[in-house]
């Protein structure tokens, strides 16, 4: 299924049907007169959040979106039927702006949320509702309210607890693979990653969804590259793990690259907690690591997490430090009912 996280659309509520223009003639019955119904009301738009989705990819086939239009009003006082409303089903985390790009409209961030943008037409009265003492046989009636119609973007935000930056060839998608079931594509490349990931984290009997987006480079916040598209998808992350291949760039430079990329985006993004995190140890000597490391620290790290994805190393306590940022969660209970103790075991590859 192909990723697409923003999309253009065209909506528009039905209008109100007409209401009729009748006359009651029966021959030996009395009291005739006018008699016709009032028109139906139009139907509205309505924006539902559905889970289990997680792309916008249907809206670049199908762009217009109308709702019914109500049914006219008929003789015998009849009142046409409202018209239907449209339920456009959207994905969790979905945000529908204005034609702008800036006014946010909607933003639908719980599963089975459902909002109405835009209202259906008032049918029209109909010829009955006019007749008065000195207007016996009214003629006018009413043709219904028009609908609304709106052109709208839709921008997809996924809904991660965690999210995964760092420069191109961090080792973020070798690093979802490694903690979650994802089956992220790594290369020797950089931009590997094309698109977000998402990924379940188990650890310890809690859960959490980790997002990896495209690489950052300098610049990325003014369109540079390809992660500024996506910076969006980790703006409702509660933390942001920050991953730095001890080969690639200077730690220092690397750290301050991605820093002030986030800064430069706003959106809160540079006041998220951040956990910095060294990549690939083995690799190197200990007193390398240890020197990278005061030297991360001394850039502005609070704390620097040492890694090996190869062996395991410090796994354990990254995922303790990311698991003390997220809301408390019940323990998981063994099915015979005794409470499941927190795994104490080496961390291992999933």
């Amino acid at each position: 299924m192909h990723f697409l996280d923003q999309a253009k659309i065209y909506v528009k509520s039905g209008g109100g049907g007409p209401g009729a223009v009748s006359f009651r003639r029966e021959m030996y019955v009395e009291y005739g007169g006018p008699d016709g119904g009032d028109g139906g009301r139009g139907g509205d738009i309505i924006f539902e959040a559905v889970a289990g989705l997680n792309t916008l990819i249907d809206f670049r086939y199908t762009q217009h979106f109308k709702a019914q239009r109500g049914i006219p009003g008929m003789g015998k006082n009849r009142t046409g039927a409202a018209g239907k409303d449209l339920v456009i089903k959207v994905p969790v985390g979905t945000q529908v702006l204005d034609d702008d790009r800036e006014t946010v409209l909607l933003d639908l961030t719980a599963a089975g949320q459902r909002v109405t943008l835009l209202e259906g037409g008032l049918g029209g009265r109909g010829n009955a509702s006019y007749k008065t003492s000195t207007n016996r046989a009214p003629r006018q009636h009413q043709p219904g309210i028009p609908g609304e119609e709106l052109w709208v973007w839709l921008r997809l935000k996924l809904l991660a607890d965690v999210g995964l930056v760092g420069l191109p060839n961090a080792g973020k998608s070798t690093f979802i693979n490694q903690v979650s079931n994802t089956k992220a594509k790594v290369g020797d490349y950089a931009f590997t990653t094309l698109r977000p990931q998402l990924g379940v984290v188990r650890h310890k009997n809690r859960e959490f969804v980790l997002a990896d987006i495209p690489g950052l480079i300098e610049g990325a916040a003014e369109g540079a590259g390809v992660g500024d598209r996506f910076l969006g998808h980790i703006e409702r992350c509660r933390v942001l793990i920050h991953l730095i291949d001890i080969n690639g760039v200077d730690p220092a430079d690397a750290l301050e690259i991605v820093e002030d990329e986030l800064e430069a985006y706003g959106a809160g993004l540079d006041e998220k907690p951040r956990l910095i995190v060294l990549k690939k140890i083995e690799t190197v000597e200990a007193e390398l690591v240890k020197a990278f490391t005061k030297e991360l620290k001394a850039a502005g790290a609070n704390k620097v997490f040492a890694i090996s994805g190869a062996s395991g190393k410090g796994m354990n306590k990254l995922l303790d430090a990311v698991i003390e940022h997220l809301p408390a969660a019940t323990v998981t209970e063994r099915p015979d009912g005794e409470r499941e103790e927190a795994d104490e075991r080496p961390w291992s590859p999933v």
